[in-house]
């Protein structure tokens, strides 16, 4: 099964490198999340400023140990102990940072990139600001389409995330989308990155691995 799963995410993900490149994006594919992790850390340099989307796969990586180990200053908007006011100040930091490293929710074969937020933060450094903008995907987040990709974060990524953040809204009950009306909804910001913003550097790392939700 091993070797049919790793069949299955490098056809799949050589497929995606092909579209997003078409659609203007560097874009890579590597076999396990080692690998992504070292080729991720190549962007970190001393004294460059690395943000970091609140990405589970991102987090996965170890990559903000790798981002300090090379002496960047590293922009965590979820560091503990960080208060309201000092979050804010990271999260529009993350806007401007030399090295923005994010998760995305789904990509299509067709090489877009689809993500739903709550503040926005992190589709507003994947449209424009950064330096250098990177985001790590698992083979878990490859789909066909759009369709295929809003049912993702309707099914999946949404109530999985809602549950980890311990959100009291709907879908953590029913393990689906509700799409609620309530303060707390975390379903707010909807962005589809068609082709590559045109004043970015970015690059797609694409894992034969599952990660994140």
């Amino acid at each position: 099964m091993d070797q049919v799963n790793q069949w299955r995410s490098g056809t799949l993900g050589e497929t995606a490198v092909k579209a997003l490149k078409k659609n203007g994006f560097d874009a890579v594919y590597v076999d396990s999340r080692e690998a992504a992790s070292e080729l991720v850390a190549k962007f970190f340099a001393k004294g460059k400023s690395v943000g970091f989307g609140g990405s589970m796969t991102v987090k996965s990586l170890g990559l903000q140990d790798k981002a300090k180990a090379a002496g960047c200053e590293v922009l965590d908007h979820n560091a503990p102990g960080l208060e309201p006011a000092a979050k804010l100040v990271v999260l529009r930091r993350q806007l401007t940072c030399d090295v923005f490293v994010a998760g995305t929710n789904a990509l299509t074969l067709e090489g877009e990139l689809v993500n739903v937020d709550a503040n926005g933060n992190r589709v507003a450094a994947l449209t424009f600001g950064p330096v250098k903008t990177v985001v790590v995907v698992g083979a878990n987040k490859l789909v066909r389409d759009l369709d295929e990709a809003f049912a993702r974060l309707e099914l999946y990524a949404a109530p999985m995330n809602n549950k980890r953040l311990d959100r009291p809204n709907p879908c953590v009950k029913t393990g689906v989308c509700m799409d609620c009306d309530g303060d707390t909804r975390s379903c707010r910001v909807y962005q589809i990155l068609r082709k590559k913003p045109s004043l970015s550097d970015f690059t797609v790392v694409i894992v034969g691995d599952e990660l994140g939700f």
